[in-house]
């Protein structure tokens, strides 16, 4: 098992960074979850540039995006870094981020979908991160759970998930730690610095408007480069608006690809977890260990405290 830290849990007054590492966003859009952070969650917010830039479909330009991102790992007094939204932009500038600062003085890293990219990184260098809500996000319909689990995990109260069981799932039990996010940057990031291990660990995967072929290459290309070979388990999130082709059609649906593609395994599988691009996105802690338990009639997911906060 990788030594995983975690930064100090959040208490209220502490300093938060809100940025849009990626895609354009509205202002407008990130000022609920700003207040839900400040008015609600008692912290300070410092607002990144980027919360009110563009360039053509992105925030800002790499560089100023990579400057915005850079500021708030370097400074001391910001505790946490929520993305303002995800979309398309992280792996243009993670390979350039300095996290010399940041090991001296950890902080969490938010996010979800193309914030893969960055909590993959954060978990290659031994630091705990989390799956969950962004600024845009984490007010939206149906958020409500979601928005306190992120709540429960920044400030020390590690949740416990229990989940309806699904025709799919795959009875099992296993403690490790987890790791995964979006499907397509899970498998974009094969062979570069930014690759996940997978072995003896939980992964959990959801994905968003993908063609249905598309959903099986990337499980494909999971399988051949050793992905799903030797997992503890396997959390299948939500997959959702996904798309198929209009004649001949594909003939499998997401869980069914899924399925398919880890049958010849025995570790636990559960499907329809409240993992994606949904209202209902719980907190995952990246590179936390975890108990998961899958049977017939229901799922648990119990994070444990057993990682070195400092």
């Amino acid at each position: 098992m990788n030594p995983i830290q975690f930064p100090a849990f959040l208490q209220p007054g502490d300093r938060v960074g809100v940025v849009a590492p990626a895609s354009i966003v509205k202002y407008e859009d990130v000022v609920p979850g700003i207040r839900l952070f400040t008015e609600q969650w008692g912290l300070e917010v410092v607002e990144g540039k980027t919360l009110r830039t563009s360039f053509n479909q992105f925030s800002a330009s790499d560089d100023d995006r990579l400057a915005d991102v850079q500021q708030m790992l370097d400074d001391p007094s910001i505790r946490a870094i929520i993305a303002a939204r995800g979309g398309y932009g992280c792996s243009r500038i993670v390979d350039r981020l300095h996290f010399d600062k940041f090991v001296k003085v950890p902080k969490w890293i938010i996010g979800f979908s193309d914030l893969t990219a960055f909590l993959a990184r954060t978990f290659r260098l031994g630091y705990a991160s989390i799956h969950a809500p962004m600024a845009k996000t984490i007010t939206c319909a149906g958020a409500e759970l979601a928005a306190e689990s992120l709540r429960q995990m920044l400030f020390g109260e590690l949740p416990t998930y229990d989940v309806p069981a699904h025709p799919f799932n795959r009875a099992g039990h296993a403690t490790a730690q987890v790791v995964g996010g979006n499907l397509c940057l899970l498998a974009h990031m094969i062979g570069s610095e930014t690759e996940i291990d997978t072995d003896s660990k939980i992964l959990f995967i959801e994905d968003i408007n993908e063609y249905l072929y598309n959903l099986d290459r990337m499980m494909i290309q999971l399988k051949r480069s050793g992905k799903l070979d030797k997992l503890a388990g396997l959390i299948v999130g939500q997959f959702t608006d996904m798309k198929d082709n209009n004649s001949p059609v594909f003939g499998k649906d997401s869980y069914e690809i899924i399925r398919e593609h880890v049958a010849g395994f025995d570790y636990p599988v559960c499907y329809d977890f409240p993992v994606g691009h949904v209202g209902d996105n719980r907190a995952i802690g990246v590179g936390m260990t975890a108990a998961l338990s899958v049977s017939e009639k229901a799922v648990q997911l119990r994070f444990l405290s057993n990682s070195t906060v400092i």
